[in-house]
């Protein structure tokens, strides 16, 4: 066996987490940064506080994203980066603010759009602006990634694009900042995180360290997402998610992940299913699929869980999935028998390559139809 591991993000995980930023700004001497936010943070003031807190370091706030960030809302917040000069930003958010941040500083020193990297005609400038991040969902596991996942609403596409100038410089993670999440959305990226776990398990790029956190990450969503969900107030719940999500992340940052998310890019730009939901809408079915691969690891993998097989362990994610509101079957996700054939073609993404067990045309229509 030959494997690689390196993780170069430092990591300060802690409720309350948010006090040190100030400290932290200075000991880095940091001098002026842009705050990169979701909407709805600006709006709910808490935006607004941490820019007061940061003793005049955060000069300004860029929060015009969408949910599935767009690659002229990261040209916008790059070039707001350079008109003010900033030597650093901060992403604070969910998937979407944090991948629009990762994709702005690695091209806020340059003249360019994102384009040319998104459509991968040029790699991404080795020197990106630093960047702190500061999820506040238990989901994507970006803010210790990567990967940037972008959308051309005119072409109708989104895809990750991955690159070392990607990765954030320090990540604060405090989980009382997911204490507001609603239950939908806490449910959908508490999938996202499941979806991570078991993806990047069975990646063909699998490693021995990935492994072991898939595993611990997947153990923690199967015990705490359905109380998070239930009672958001519950901070255990949600310091063990914000646990999982980071765990998960580093769990597929380098193996990456597979079929899950390589399905879940269309049924996003295509059907509007929110990210976490849209991979677990193919999670069970990819558990089945995937179950004897390579000498039965998801089996073992399940089997280290609790579960007394593969199968089972897909009827809990399916069950889970029900009890929490998401979509199950093709009419929940507003798909038409008609349309699966060429919503095959387009989940023919370079992420399928990933997968365990080689999927054609026919087998991902045959998956689709197995959820009618």
């Amino acid at each position: 066996m030959k494997w690689f591991y390196t993780q170069p993000v430092d990591i300060h995980f802690e409720s309350g987490a948010i006090s040190k930023l100030p400290s932290i700004l200075a000991e880095k001497q940091l001098q002026k940064g842009l705050l990169i936010c979701d909407p709805f943070l600006v709006s709910n003031g808490v935006a607004g506080q941490i820019m007061e807190s940061s003793q005049g370091r955060i000069a300004g706030i860029y929060s015009h994203i969408t949910p599935n960030p767009r690659l002229n809302e990261v040209d916008s917040c790059a070039n707001q980066l350079r008109c003010m000069e900033a030597d650093f930003a901060i992403a604070l958010g969910g998937g979407s603010s944090m991948d629009c941040a990762k994709a702005a500083c690695a091209i806020a020193k340059t003249d360019e759009t994102i384009r040319p990297f998104f459509e991968g005609i040029q790699p991404l400038p080795a020197s990106p602006l630093p960047l702190i991040a500061i999820p506040t969902t238990a989901g994507t596991g970006s803010e210790v990634t990567c990967v940037s996942v972008l959308s051309d609403p005119d072409k109708k596409v989104k895809k990750p694009i991955s690159s070392d100038s990607l990765y954030p410089s320090l990540v604060l993670i405090d989980p009382t900042l997911t204490i507001s999440v609603p239950p939908k959305v806490t449910a959908s990226t508490g999938m996202d995180v499941l979806s991570h776990a078991l993806e990047g398990y069975w990646s063909k790029n699998h490693q021995p360290i990935c492994d072991a956190l898939a595993l611990h990450a997947a153990e923690l969503v199967f015990q705490y997402l359905p109380e998070a969900y239930r009672n958001g107030q519950n901070l255990l719940a949600r310091e063990k998610m914000c646990e999982a999500s980071v765990i998960a992340g580093l769990a597929f940052s380098l193996p990456k992940t597979a079929a899950s998310h390589a399905c879940s890019f269309p049924l996003t730009s295509l059907y509007g299913i929110p990210h976490g939901e849209a991979c677990a809408f193919t999670l069970g079915a990819l558990c089945r699929i995937n179950a004897s691969a390579e000498e039965g690891r998801v089996e073992k993998f399940a089997k280290k869980l609790g579960f007394s097989n593969t199968e089972e362990m897909a009827q809990r994610i399916d069950a889970m999935k029900k009890e929490m509101g998401l979509a199950c079957t093709l009419s929940d996700a507003g798909i038409q028998k008609e349309d699966i054939s060429s919503l095959a073609v387009k989940c023919l993404h370079p992420n399928l390559r990933n997968n365990p067990v080689e999927l054609s045309l026919t087998d991902l229509e045959n998956m689709f139809v197995s959820l009618e």
